[in-house]
């Protein structure tokens, strides 16, 4: 690890109505905010005890069964893939958000315990009135059509292997201590990443166990860790960072509450563009080389470059797709791109 944690902003004395989201746009990396939600109630319950956050949760419960990964004490909380890749090293079931407390009290003292880890649940339908004394005030024009999904964490000690996420994030440390270990979008050659599917949480991960790299079999991890930001949080602390930077996040205690905020910083009509990832697999990755050279070149012109470039020359009447699109435009263009694609 490198010395960049030690130049990551860090803002203190924030409040969860007054967060200064120009600022942290502005650095286009992770931003510590200190004691952001040491305030929430949940954060309260939690420093009493995990039996009170539990409690908490608890009676805010929709009742409906919630989906709970479930590893073995072989795995040391990393969920992750089987020895052969073909399926994964956990458990996946959906039940009562009761039931799954009783096991995580039971197991808390026993060393050779399960692991127990429920990940992106609703917040407001799996705890309907949980956000009223749990919540950030999203008031930049950037949100004006684009409100937050907020997404609740909860388990035993756990890793989630690094990754990257479209949405931007900014995550709250609710219970329990939690550990994120980032790498800005570039480190993606560097970081060796797994299948498209299956994936353990729908987003393709490492294959690098970071905690104990193999630098036989990866050795340019070494040059992802030397890039790598660490961000420890306590309770009531929280962190920013951008689309696409990849992270690992690891629930250091024994029992951890995350609630996170997403948003798109795009519009919702341009989708995942992982889809245009695996069309260019198909339609462009086994070309010969010079081919892929021109077609590199052709992205770069239409997609990566200017936008202005492709039409300044073309008068507006015949602009089509390369003018700015509109909700006709898309609509128009993405039946165009079903039909191609279904011949």
């Amino acid at each position: 690890m490198n010395d960049l944690a030690k130049q990551i902003p860090v803002l203190e004395g924030v409040r969860p109505d007054q967060i200064p989201f120009d600022k942290l746009f502005a650095v286009n990396g992770p931003v510590i905010l200190r004691g952001l939600v040491s305030d929430w109630s949940l954060v309260q319950a939690g420093k009493l005890s995990p039996d009170s956050a539990m409690d908490m949760l608890q009676s805010h419960s929709s009742g409906q069964p919630v989906g709970v990964y479930i590893a073995p004490p072989a795995t040391k909380a990393r969920f992750f893939y089987n020895d052969d890749c073909t399926g994964f090293n956990y458990q996946s079931k959906h039940t009562k958000l009761s039931e799954i407390f009783a096991q995580i009290r039971e197991s808390k003292t026993n060393p050779d315990r399960y692991y127990y880890y429920m990940n992106s649940l609703t917040l407001d339908n799996c705890f309907p009135g949980l956000r009223e004394h749990n919540d950030l005030v999203f008031d930049h024009e950037l949100f004006s059509n684009n409100q937050p999904l907020s997404k609740v964490w909860v388990g035993t000690e756990s890793i989630a292997a690094a990754h990257y996420d479209v949405p931007s994030n900014l995550a709250c440390c609710v219970v329990g201590a939690r550990r994120f270990t980032l790498f800005p979008p570039e480190q993606i050659h560097n970081l060796y990443p797994g299948p498209l599917e299956p994936t353990p949480g729908g987003q393709v991960i490492t294959m690098v166990d970071l905690k104990n790299p193999d630098f036989e079999k990866f050795p340019r991890a070494r040059q992802a860790l030397d890039a790598a930001v660490v961000v420890d949080l306590e309770p009531g602390d929280a962190v920013y960072y951008p689309s696409m930077w990849w992270h690992q996040v690891e629930a250091l205690s024994a029992f951890n509450i995350m609630i996170n905020f997403w948003w798109l910083t795009a519009p919702a009509h341009m989708g995942n563009p992982l889809d245009i990832v695996m069309h260019a697999i198909m339609g462009v990755r086994d070309r010969p080389e010079a081919e892929k050279k021109a077609w590199r070149e052709v992205f770069e012109y239409y997609v990566f470059g200017s936008a202005e470039t492709p039409r300044e020359h073309l008068p507006p009447a015949i602009q089509g797709a390369l003018a700015d699109l509109d909700n006709d435009m898309v609509r128009r263009l993405r039946a165009t791109v079903k039909n191609k694609l279904n011949r």
